[in-house]
């Protein structure tokens, strides 16, 4: 298909509060995921091998770690001097100034800008999931279903109330929206990818943002508002996608990776790209005792790993055991000390020699070692 003019939007300003302290210092798209990429890797990574190059980043909440590490767009060929790689910050001095207060809000703020940039359509997405999609798949969908709206579908397997809960009839139409309802009606949910027709977001826009001054999240205001006027139609996402949301879903989401029905990351058809630091590969001492497992780059193990994901620089100690856990960037994890079912934030020191975690929930340790939080 002839690739229509189309500007990508990654919502990368959202500071993820319900990760607890693995967002105190750091934007949750930047946070590390698999040992080895950030969060918005899969996200750009999607975008690249789908051939859309005009691609804006949405910032707000410490964009300086995202932007060290999205440099410039070079791991995703968005280096470019025609289109590439663009970031959108809060600005002042013009109609939308301010800081955001949701994800349609942002949009709102940047309409003008968007508005400019003369796309026939504007895909949206968020920065924080993991899935497998050819967005041209998605634009093949809303162009030849001449939609206003074609909002990117999944089955989730766990309660759907914290989600954006869809009713789509027999022909794909979406008749039914419910914003994290109570009572969900089926687990048929938005996986957070939108493609509007680029007129149709900006009328949207001016319409609900001029009553009110600004807008807020999208279940709110704008999602609603297109499927009670315009038409709107869904493009079911096949296989894996998860919402990284919290620590539960972070954790779970390694835990399926190790398992073999996780998110795909190492397909040469579809490789997802990043900007890796340039370390030795880990080290595993005569005494370590690896199973399961994945360790990045820079680590050194001498301790016993089961069913864990190890990031880069972590090091385990002789005597230390680690299991069911993502410990990551700059670990070290001290002899004696038992991690289960732990999610460890990146620098930590945890030393003490004792347990940390159980089998009944998923425990966060903070970077000052300490348990931080349970999901």
């Amino acid at each position: 298909m002839r690739i229509p003019r189309t500007l990508a939007i990654v919502l990368a300003g959202g500071k993820g509060s319900r990760l607890g302290s693995l967002t105190d210092h750091t934007v949750k798209p930047a946070l590390p995921f698999a040992g080895t990429y950030r969060l918005i890797d899969i996200s750009l990574s999607n975008l690249a091998h789908s051939h859309l190059s005009d691609v804006w980043i949405a910032e707000q909440y410490l964009p300086h770690s995202l932007n060290e590490h999205l440099a410039q767009g070079r791991p995703w060929d968005l280096d470019r001097l025609h289109g590439g790689l663009q970031f959108l910050a809060p600005f002042e001095g013009a109609v939308g100034e301010g800081m955001a207060h949701g994800n349609s809000d942002t949009l709102w703020r940047h309409k003008e800008r968007i508005r400019s940039f003369g796309a026939d359509h504007v895909l949206v997405l968020s920065a924080d999931q993991a899935y497998t999609c050819d967005f041209l798949d998605v634009l093949n969908t809303h162009t030849s279903s001449d939609a206003d709206l074609t909002i990117v579908s999944t089955r989730v397997d766990e309660d759907p109330s914290s989600y954006s809960v869809l009713q789509v009839d027999d022909e794909g139409r979406v008749t039914g929206f419910a914003y994290k309802p109570d009572e969900p009606q089926g687990n048929l949910v938005a996986a957070e990818v939108f493609a509007y027709r680029a007129q149709a977001l900006l009328d949207a826009l001016d319409e609900l943002g001029g009553e009110k001054g600004g807008l807020g999240d999208y279940g709110e205001d704008l999602l609603p508002h297109f499927v009670e006027t315009r038409r709107v139609v869904e493009h079911h996402l096949e296989g894996y996608w998860r919402d990284l949301g919290t620590i539960d879903a972070y954790w779970r989401a390694h835990m399926e990776l190790l398992d073999g029905c996780g998110p795909v990351l190492d397909d040469p058809a579809w490789p997802i790209w990043t900007a890796q630091p340039q370390l030795l590969p880990a080290r595993i001492e005569a005494t370590a005792e690896v199973t399961d497992s994945m360790v990045a780059s820079g680590s050194r193990v001498a301790g016993a790993v089961t069913h864990a994901v190890v990031g880069p620089g972590v090091v385990v100690e002789e005597g230390a055991t680690v299991i069911d856990s993502v410990v990551l960037d700059g670990v070290h994890v001290g002899p004696g000390v038992e991690l289960v079912r732990c999610v460890v934030a990146p620098g930590a020191r945890v030393t003490g020699g004792s347990r940390r975690g159980s089998e009944d929930a998923v425990t966060l340790i903070g970077a000052d070692g300490t348990i931080s939080d349970r999901a």
